[in-house]
């Protein structure tokens, strides 16, 4: 697994450096990461609950277009959790993420696998992007997306795609 450690910031003539004072707001963001994965492996929703804030906007693979509050949002990860077997494979790679003051984002790839209720395989990797407030002093997500690529001839999803 690839990891990109990136944490950026602007110095007083506008130019971008390297910021060591965003390294622990970033070890924050990708240990409630951590723990997404691990509450999907498990299937855990309380802690899954955990992650988004209550106003959070996610533009998730199935539909409507745009999800609106954690109650959406949890939906979906029951549906989630509803559709497979245990334990759910989960990765995540080529993880970036960057951190400002109060605000953040992160983006990668991610592969979900395991067996569905109906004893088929899945296994297929999605795009992710995940951006951060900080709220009463915990990183919470506020906006994610999840998407797969689009064959434009045939209107299809790529679901066989890798990194």
């Amino acid at each position: 697994m690839k990891i990109n450690f990136v944490t950026l910031a602007h110095d007083d003539d506008g130019g971008l450096i390297m910021a060591a004072r965003y390294a622990a707001e970033e070890a924050e963001i990708r240990a409630r990461i951590d723990t997404l994965v691990t509450a999907i492996h498990t299937m855990d929703l309380d802690v899954v609950k955990e992650i988004f804030a209550q106003d959070v906007v996610s533009f998730d693979i199935a539909p409507p277009l745009r999800h609106v509050g954690a109650a959406a949002k949890w939906q979906n990860w029951q549906d989630v959790f509803t559709a497979y077997q245990r334990p759910i494979g989960y990765e995540i790679h080529d993880l970036t993420v960057t951190v400002g003051d109060d605000v953040a984002f992160a983006y990668s790839l991610n592969r979900i696998s395991g067996t569905l209720r109906n004893g088929i395989r899945s296994d297929h990797w999605v795009r992710w992007t995940g951006c951060f407030q900080k709220l009463d002093g915990t990183w919470l997500i506020t906006h994610d997306q999840v998407s797969v690529p689009l064959d434009m001839a045939s209107g299809k999803a790529l679901l066989d795609l890798q990194p």
